[in-house]
């Protein structure tokens, strides 16, 4: 079976900075292309780290509390506190990334990149080749792409691939697809292999939801009698 990768996703003209840039560069350039960030990268293209709205925003905070007067406050002596006070005084990229970056390969799945994702709370992952270089950047709304597949090629692609899996004719098992949700129908030879199927189907790109109604010929849920082999059911 095979899944959409991240380089079937990705944005390959990807926005970048060099460690050097200033403060004012790097606003400049995701205001420009309205990005809400961006990777930092060496002479060799290599990523040393990615800044995000977020960590200009530190900047802009502390500002804040200056002009209302207040007393810099001392961070606590945690890595993050000391992170989020060094962002507040930076003034180039270099200090501003957040380092090392999360990124992704290009032949990472599209459901591999989400779960990095979700792990490491970060909305965007710098996509390397084989040796290491930035050749792109996949955002949270490209892998979101995968879910706007049209209902006929998700069909199409569960049908297949449900046959195969269970080694059987495809009109045996019915297959309806409704705003990516998916509806079995049919039958099959063995109990547990409608619960193969549902798995299957739930493994294709764009499925939101499967939903089953398969008959089966044999219950090998439960025990055979002694001395009756499945070819005799």
């Amino acid at each position: 079976m095979r899944h959409r990768t991240i380089e079937d996703v990705m944005t390959r003209e990807v926005v970048r900075t060099t460690r050097d840039a200033s403060f004012k560069t790097v606003a400049g350039l995701l205001a420009e292309h309205r990005i809400s960030g961006l990777p930092v990268v060496d002479d060799e293209e290599r990523v040393l780290g990615v800044i995000s709205e977020t960590d200009l925003l530190q900047r802009q905070a502390a500002q804040d509390d200056v002009r209302r007067g207040g007393r810099p406050r001392l961070p606590r002596l945690t890595r993050s506190a000391r992170a989020a006070a060094a962002k507040a005084r930076a003034t180039t990229a270099e200090h501003l990334m957040t380092r090392p970056a999360v990124t992704a390969e290009l032949d990472e799945s599209v459901t591999q990149a989400a779960r990095t994702m979700r792990r490491h709370a970060v909305e965007r992952l710098p996509v390397l080749d084989r040796q290491g270089r930035l050749v792109g950047i996949v955002t949270r709304g490209d892998l979101l792409r995968v879910f706007l597949r049209p209902d006929e090629d998700i069909r199409r692609d569960v049908r297949d691939q449900v046959a195969s899996a269970l080694c059987q004719p495809r009109y045996l098992v019915d297959v309806g697809v409704t705003c990516g949700v998916v509806k079995l129908r049919g039958h099959v030879e063995r109990r547990s292999d409608t619960g193969l199927a549902v798995l299957v189907a739930r493994r294709v790109d764009g499925v939101v939801a499967v939903t089953e109604d398969l008959g089966y010929r044999l219950d090998d849920s439960r025990p055979l009698p002694a001395g009756v082999s499945p070819g005799h059911m």
